[in-house]
């Protein structure tokens, strides 16, 4: 048991400092800078640079480049978003209330995209739009989930009520979400790749150029996501502290 204790102290300790790390860096320039490079490079490599001749797939398989990385600034964000909630239960604080807010805000908008991304995507390969597919199904319930939360908020007046609420929709809402678009299609017939038992992107398919371009495109994609979040979060700082005085 003193050992577990141990162990336990010991991860918190270093989740604190990671924490303290990150806080450190919210305020430095070179991940901005390097959201931008990142960003840019993907938009003139992912159209420039070669990629394989896959069957359906063809030039459309480019897409990856901003699909994929769309729903990973969505997730970037939407982890944060849960922590900032987790920490308003135990702090109080209106500035974590709303912190979570603005990273379900931005999480929104790269949820939206990847949602269009993804449309755009299935009308070439699948041959419409929409096609009722269980993956396409259960991301439009997930991000009717993340609309509720927002409507939630805006139905409630009293602000500690409010924040708080909010934030225990909000811890619950992420696992629901994580469950929705990637188990549960997983577990069903889905066109999707990676989904009812169609292999996902993998070394067959990815070569060296693809992956030059992808993992960039990842990274500046959650980058953006972050710095969105953060400048939207000290907008929002400012009307809270505004309307106080």
């Amino acid at each position: 048991m003193k050992a577990i204790d141990q162990a336990a102290g010991k991860i918190l300790a270093i989740a604190f400092a990671f924490y303290k790390f990150l806080q450190r860096q919210m305020t430095k320039t070179w991940w901005k800078l390097l959201a931008v490079a990142f960003i840019f490079y993907t938009l003139i490599a992912g159209f420039l640079f070669g990629v394989p001749a896959k069957f359906i797939l063809n030039e459309t398989i480019r897409n990856l480049y901003f699909h994929v990385p769309m729903w990973m600034a969505m997730l970037s964000v939407f982890v944060m978003s849960v922590f900032y909630s987790i920490k308003y239960l135990g702090s109080g604080q209106e500035k974590d209330d709303l912190a979570a807010v603005e990273c379900v805000n931005t999480g929104l908008l790269f949820y939206s995209l990847g949602l269009v991304t993804g449309m755009m995507w299935a009308k070439y390969t699948w041959g419409e739009f929409w096609s009722g597919d269980p993956k396409q199904n259960s991301a439009a319930i997930a991000f009717l989930l993340y609309c509720a939360y927002l409507v939630l908020r805006n139905s409630i007046d009293e602000e500690q009520k409010r924040a708080k609420i909010s934030a225990i929709y909000n811890i619950f809402a992420f696992p629901i979400m994580i469950v929705l678009i990637f188990v549960l299609p997983r577990m069903t017939d889905s066109l999707h790749p990676g989904s009812g038992g169609n292999p996902a992107f993998g070394k067959y398919d990815l070569d060296g150029r693809m992956r030059a371009v992808f993992y960039p495109a990842l990274l500046g994609w959650s980058f953006l996501a972050v710095w969105i979040a953060t400048i939207r979060y000290r907008i929002r700082l400012l009307e809270y502290k505004n309307n106080a005085i």
